[in-house]
């Protein structure tokens, strides 16, 4: 497996990270230049966003959380040669569990929906990591 087929799951949760920051600063912008809301409303971070603003705010921030673990595991696995089919496969079902659980969350944002794929997502980094862990431990690698 190339280095460029083993980083793109990664890539492509970088790309859905910038996507959503680009998009909540878009609507923070326009919502400030319509007067929806004033700056001194919103420097100290207070929830004065118009719920659109928060709403597409929150699915960002949801992308600085959970996935920062599958960067972790996902370099982990690569500098001790763990990473095989197994975890590749498991890589790319929390990047398509996190685009879809983005997609619902910034849109029509059904909870059930949301949470349906946010266990998705979890249940494949948690065997990530599971596996990842018991190769280090039990084929100890050259470094």
């Amino acid at each position: 497996m190339s280095i460029q087929a083993i980083l793109l799951p990664m890539f492509a949760m970088v790309a859905l990270a910038f996507a959503l920051l680009f998009w909540t600063l878009y609507l923070r912008f326009r919502a400030l230049r319509r007067g929806e809301v004033s700056p001194h409303q919103v420097r100290l971070r207070e929830k004065a966003w118009p719920p659109y603003v928060i709403q597409i705010g929150n699915a960002f921030h949801n992308q600085l959380e959970l996935p920062m673990l599958f960067y972790v595991v996902v370099l982990l696995a690569l500098i001790t040669k763990s990473l095989d089919a197994v975890v590749y496969v498991l890589m790319w079902m929390f990047v398509i569990s996190r685009y879809m659980h983005t997609f619902i969350h910034a849109t029509y944002n059904r909870l059930d929906h949301r949470t349906a794929m946010f266990l998705v997502g979890a249940v494949a980094l948690l065997l990530m990591w599971v596996i990842v862990v018991a190769r280090i431990y039990l084929f100890p690698p050259e470094l």
